[in-house]
């Protein structure tokens, strides 16, 4: 994949380039001259960067450009000469101007002709305005005076070459040399560095077979043992005994050759999987843009607003370094627009208002993005009056969304929920900013389709918050995996409200379908293999597994077979020529190259209204026709430490084991000689009996020799390894390296799945 560089880009490109860049910082420094109309340095950014674009119009021949630059040029070196005191009226004026040589830049239909026949005319008013404007120096505070922008702020949005996929450019910035790649380019070497990432963990299977040959050999070996043992109490020839203890020796130097290659396999394998993961965070990396990229009109759409609704009003963009996903931050653009719009005209009072409850005239909004335990979390918060309640219960009883007595027993977070729905609105009036009740569902909307929840608080007076929870990328999905009829499927957390397993007296008929309580509501119970088509129903021992779903009006449990765990999935998109495959989102790959399905909750959820609907659903059967017994594998933990004891017993119990604890290795083997275990994993340095004379005395118990046994010890030397599976440990674990993955996959490999 290769890119030009800037001696390949023709001259209308450079200038385009240019354009962006230098209208930036107009846009910033103007806007820092309305708070601050004598900031030397603004001033002088802001002249340079006119006069900058005056030099590179003239070289490429756009007069229209020139003519623009040149007049705004002047504006600021009078002002830098302090002949003239920049007010809003020349500020309105010089905006007008960023626009216009935005469009210059970029013109209506890509007419390169624009600035000289069809819009000559708004740029010979232009002119003829800002020269007026700086003849009549005094501002005279009425915002009926300020000048309009042809163009809206989000029009700059629209036309940059920031949002052309297409555009190839190379750039230096700080020192780094920067590329502008292709999407599709880029969204295909991520793929394919995430199919690399899962291929480098299929070396797992291989250890884990190896892992089988090492336990065979050891049970070979001791079935050698007890030949040769019955052999010494008979009469034999000195031939067969060299043979048999040639054979011995064969196998002992076997076990040893696969004991080494196993360590090396494993080496090999963490080198592998470290190597694929560092490429793929690489690629992931190059999909990331700071916040800052998407955050440059705001100021101004603000500052436009608010003079328009006769507000003043500042905003304060906080994490702008915040790395996000390239297609998150494009679908972020219009419902922060919505919300920082709905802050101006629902929350920020009127200065008059403002002052006489004892708040600074001009109001603030807060516009925050950061990342937070593997989420991004994007706040709008402002300082203005909040939501009243009492004026919402109203507003939901006279639109019939709900009665007076329901309402009233709603707690503040259902209230506000009532916000997000299409239409809704507590103006009663429509204006031009606000009143149709359009805003906030095209934020709701906009989560939905990245995954994200949204989160309302507000208190009266003290001002609103709007808290956007999305994840960090949608390459990467965090999931449940499930398994349903014996095939895994991922459900996205995000959608997830909650999981449960439910007892057969936990469920209810109710107008012939079944439902089970949940935080005192009645929630209809249906099988996910009737969804989507695949069998019946399995459920382990009495319990039924349920994943909930859906939305405060619309929840579902949804009955599967069981519980996998969490996984991080690299999302894979299906073959456009498969078309939309029902209540199915996407695909991915597991760590053993497994695909999985990733569910479609939404569609799920609407197959399912169908169904009630219809009158078609099924019902999940309970007893000895549907459930299936499962006998849950039983593992000991031998370790003196109770951390760790703890650890690893909810770790293996929330997998479905049962664990069984014990104090010291002395208590561990009296443990394994008075019950059976399916596993045995013990710490080496413990007190009355350590781990190594605990395995030792496993090994040599006839009706014991088979049981697997697993050590996590914080030794990790090699010669500390190599002892312990010498005396007969078949997985050797440093507690300092290990995680909860790496152990569950050992004792997986070792026992199978609980």
């Amino acid at each position: 994949m290769s890119s030009p560089d800037l001696s390949q880009m023709s001259m209308l490109e450079l200038f385009r380039q240019e354009a962006e860049s230098q209208t930036h910082v107009l846009s910033i420094g103007l806007l820092e001259l309305e708070q601050n109309p004598s900031s030397a340095d603004q001033l002088e950014a802001c002249m340079r960067a006119a006069h900058s674009l005056k030099g590179a119009a003239r070289i490429i021949g756009l007069a229209a450009g020139v003519d623009v630059a040149h007049v705004m040029e002047d504006c600021f070196v009078l002002a830098q000469r302090g002949e003239l005191t920049l007010h809003r009226k020349q500020i309105d004026a010089l905006l007008q101007g960023v626009d216009l040589l935005t469009r210059i830049a970029h013109p209506p239909g890509n007419d390169e002709t624009w600035g000289d026949h069809a819009g000559k005319p708004e740029i010979t008013a232009f002119i003829a305005r800002l020269t007026k404007a700086m003849a009549e120096p005094e501002d005279d505070g009425h915002p009926t005076d300020r000048i309009h922008a042809a163009e809206p702020a989000a029009a700059e949005v629209e036309n940059s070459p920031a949002n052309n996929g297409s555009a190839l450019s190379d750039s230096r910035e700080g020192g780094v040399r920067s590329v502008r790649v292709n999407a599709r380019n880029l969204d295909r070497l991520l793929s394919l560095s995430g199919e690399s990432l899962v291929e480098s963990r299929r070396l797992k299977p291989f250890t884990a077979s190896i892992l089988r040959l090492k336990r065979t050999q050891r049970e070979a070996g001791q079935a050698l043992d007890l030949l040769h043992q019955q052999l010494s109490t008979q009469t034999t020839n000195e031939a067969t005994q060299a043979a048999l203890s040639e054979v011995r020796t064969l196998m002992m130097q076997c076990q040893h050759m696969v004991a080494d290659q196993l360590g090396e396999l494993e080496t090999f394998d963490r080198r592998s999987v470290n190597l694929s993961q560092r490429l793929y965070d690489e690629a992931l990396a190059c999909r990331m843009r700071p916040f800052a990229d998407g955050t440059h009109g705001y100021a101004r759409m603000v500052r436009d607003v608010g003079h328009a609704l006769g507000k003043s009003v500042k905003l304060e963009i906080t994490g702008n370094a915040t790395q996000i996903d390239r297609d998150i931050l494009e679908k972020l653009e219009a419902p922060i627009g919505h919300l920082l719009r709905n802050a101006i005209d629902h929350g920020i009072e009127s200065p008059q208002q403002r002052k006489a409850a004892g708040k600074p005239e001009q109001g603030t909004i807060t516009l925050e993005a950061r990342h937070s335990a593997g989420m991004l979390l994007v706040n709008v918060s402002d300082d203005g009056a909040g939501i009243d309640l009492d004026q919402l219960r109203a507003a939901i009883i006279q639109r019939k969304l709900s009665n007076a007595d329901t309402v009233a027993q709603l707690s503040e977070a259902e209230l506000l929920e009532f916000l997000l729905l299409p239409s809704f609105s507590l103006r009663d009036t429509v204006t031009d900013i606000s009143g149709r009740g359009v805003g906030l569902d095209v934020v709701s909307n906009m989560l939905k389709q990245v995954r994200g929840t949204m989160r309302i608080s507000s208190s009266l007076q003290q001002g609103t918050r709007f808290q956007l929870q999305l994840p960090l990328t949608l390459s990467v999905i965090r999931s449940l995996l499930v398994t349903i009829n014996d095939e895994p499927y991922a459900f996205p957390l995000a959608y997830v409200n909650r999981t449960l397993e439910l007892r057969r007296d936990q469920l209810a008929m109710l107008e012939g379908q079944q439902h089970f309580s949940l935080d005192g509501r009645q929630i209809g119970l249906v099988s996910a293999h009737q969804i989507l088509q695949k069998g019946e129903l399995r459920a382990k021992d009495d319990l039924v597994s349920v994943v909930v779903i859906g939305d405060h009006e619309h929840t579902y449990g949804l009955a599967v077979d069981a519980f996998l765990g969490e996984r991080m999935l690299v999302v894979q998109p299906l073959d456009s020529r498969l078309g939309k495959i029902p209540d199915v989102l996407a695909g991915a790959l597991m760590e053993d190259g497994d695909p999985v399905l990733i569910l479609d909750v939404a569609d799920m959820v609407r197959s399912v209204e169908k169904l009630t609907a219809a009158g078609k659903l099924d019902v999940v059967q309970h007893g000895n026709g549907n459930l299936t017994d499962v006998k849950h594998k039983k593992v000991l933990v031998v370790d003196d430490s109770l951390t760790v004891r703890e650890l690893e017993r909810k770790l293996l119990s929330n997998c479905g084991y049962q664990v069984v604890v014990a104090v010291d290795g002395m208590d561990g083997w009296n443990a394994v000689r008075t019950e059976q275990f399916d596993l045995v994993i013990t710490d080496i340095d413990m007190p009355r009996m350590d781990g190594i004379e605990l395995v030792s005395l496993i090994r040599q118990a006839p009706n014991l020799q088979s049981l697997p046994v697993m050590i996590v010890s914080y030794k990790d030397r090699e010669e500390d390894r190599q002892r312990g599976l010498d005396a007969g440990a078949d997985y050797y674990f440093t507690k300092s390296s290990f995680h909860d993955e790496s152990l569950l996959q050992a004792v997986t490999d070792l026992i199978g799945a609980a």
